[in-house]
């Protein structure tokens, strides 16, 4: 905790204190990600182009609408208009509906009742537009986030990496940047998280290296939502 406390200039009687959890959704609390994939994946295919799907695990936390404007600037050289991007991100949304039900991701539960049971406000932040696992949050994690508890990507102007999201879930909760935790799985979210102000841990859910999250900002990083949730009694007593 030292690391995060000599960053943002926090004198050593300061304490880090943890009042509000500030958690992403897709490959954190459910394990989504490789749907989103191949959901955006099919979306590039229809317009003509063969894409990897590692590539949109590096997009992970961006606004739907911003995914695609990237993607159009890279492939086609121009932006998206707003009617194309409404048709296709409908488009990725059905094609992720299309598959398999998404299951929580192990040790999301475990953790959130953790930090309930202690008094921890959970904020979900999201760039997500998913409206099938947004609305999936009440059944799989009952009485952790109603919707005055949610930033999603019709709450922002500017989407992941920008710290607006978590800034948002901040005054939400009605915490300061040392009281919150970001949890995160990818380098976009671990840099909105880090320059939020907040305590930021990232979770090598996916490709995406522990070296990566580290780079972006991450305090600590672990393997798993697992391991999060194992070790979420220290996160509820920071020093």
């Amino acid at each position: 905790m030292e690391r995060y406390a000599c960053r943002h200039g926090l004198k050593s009687a300061d304490r880090l204190t943890m009042r509000a959890a500030l958690i992403d959704m897709d490959g954190t609390l459910y394990d989504s990600m490789g749907y989103h994939s191949i959901a955006w994946q099919s979306v590039m295919r229809d317009l003509g182009v063969d894409t990897d799907r590692d590539e949109y695990f590096l997009y992970e936390g961006m606004t739907g609408k911003a995914i695609l404007n990237l993607l159009l600037n890279k492939y086609f050289n121009r932006d998206v208009t707003d009617d194309e991007a409404v048709e296709l991100y409908a488009r990725k949304a059905g094609y992720f509906n299309k598959m398999p039900e998404v299951k929580p991701m192990p040790g999301a539960k475990q953790l959130l009742e953790h930090l309930t049971a202690c008094g921890v406000k959970c904020v979900l932040v999201t760039g997500s537009g998913q409206r099938s696992l947004i609305e999936r949050l009440q059944r799989d994690f009952p009485g952790i986030f109603s919707r005055e508890k949610m930033i999603t990507s019709a709450e922002v102007v500017h989407g992941k990496p920008d710290p607006e999201p978590y800034l948002k879930a901040m005054a939400l909760a009605g915490v300061e940047p040392h009281e919150s935790i970001v949890i995160e799985n990818a380098p976009l979210g671990v840099r909105s998280g880090a320059r939020s102000g907040a305590f930021t841990i990232g979770l090598t859910t996916g490709p995406i290296p522990a070296e990566t999250l580290a780079a972006e900002g991450a305090d600590i990083v672990l393997p798993s939502m697992m391991a999060l949730a194992e070790g979420a009694r220290a996160l509820t007593d920071i020093d």
